[in-house]
């Protein structure tokens, strides 16, 4: 029987290079998240990602070339 923690290590050995890179960007935007939460509030932070996501979706940052 595996435990959690071996099945967790199997699983980031077989990700690829794009998959870990994913990953530790998700991992970044989580703490930051709990980092605005605490000093902000949930409203402030919802409505922060909210419009990140929003000027990406218009193309106002990042560039269309970026790998998706």
């Amino acid at each position: 029987m595996t435990t959690g923690g071996e099945r967790e290590t199997d699983m980031q050995v077989q990700m690829t290079d794009e998959e870990r890179s994913k990953d530790e960007f998700f991992q970044r935007v989580a703490q930051l998240s709990e980092e605005m939460v605490a000093r902000h509030g949930r409203e402030f932070t919802m409505g922060t990602l909210v419009l990140a996501a929003r000027w990406i979706a218009e193309n106002r940052i990042g560039s269309e070339t970026a790998p998706s």
